[in-house]
């Protein structure tokens, strides 16, 4: 009953909508009504300012680590729980129950999660994300390349399909799913960049 109750708080906590609470309280608005329409921190900077794209990315990384955070002191060892801990945050936050179970696109959720477990491979999936973002300038590039690095890293160092390795390949696919729509902005050269003007 005690996992149960773990994996419910960890889902509610990835449900939290950080970026659309942040853009209500500073600026009144639903962010999901502006710019691209998502709640994460690109949009959310685009929207209400830098300060609060980051606040919220930062929010986003602390309530996937804080989940983890929780099993590790609920179920020290058991690795198993902690992976489903780490997987009920990712989906709350993809699909908030405080949004109609729709919700962000799991970067910074994935980031608090997997620093927590997979510090390794996320420490190259953060180098990858930096470098594809200083040549492409597109966050969207970065974060696809950084979480498939991620993955393709766990599977190397877990040898085979473990849950440590399934949760991160799981992530992966979700989060290029949830990345569509930028990943046809892509193909079609209207992807947005860091530091340049969207054409009037």
């Amino acid at each position: 009953m005690n996992n149960v109750w773990t994996l419910l708080i960890a889902y509610l906590l990835g449900s939290i909508p950080f970026g659309y609470l942040l853009v209500k309280w500073v600026k009144g608005v639903d962010v999901r009504t502006q710019g691209s329409g998502n709640i994460g921190m690109t949009n959310v900077w685009r929207v209400a300012g830098a300060k609060w794209g980051i606040l919220t990315l930062a929010l986003d990384i602390a309530k996937g680590a804080l989940a983890v955070a929780i099993t590790r002191w609920v179920a020290p060892q058991d690795g198993q729980l902690l992976v489903l801990t780490g997987l009920a945050a990712l989906l709350g936050n993809i699909f908030s129950v405080f949004l109609k179970f729709k919700g962000g696109k799991g970067i910074g959720v994935s980031v608090g999660v997997f620093f927590s477990l997979l510090p390794i491979p996320s420490t190259a999936g953060l180098i990858v994300f930096l470098v594809a973002l200083a040549i492409g300038r597109m966050i969207s590039v970065g974060s696809l390349l950084g979480v498939t690095t991620m993955a393709g890293l766990t599977l190397y160092y877990q040898q085979g399909l473990t849950w440590y390795s399934g949760l991160a390949c799981f992530a992966a696919v979700m989060i290029w799913w949830t990345h569509r729509q930028n990943i046809q902005r892509i193909l079609n050269g209207t992807e947005s960049k860091i530091g340049k003007k969207k054409a009037k």
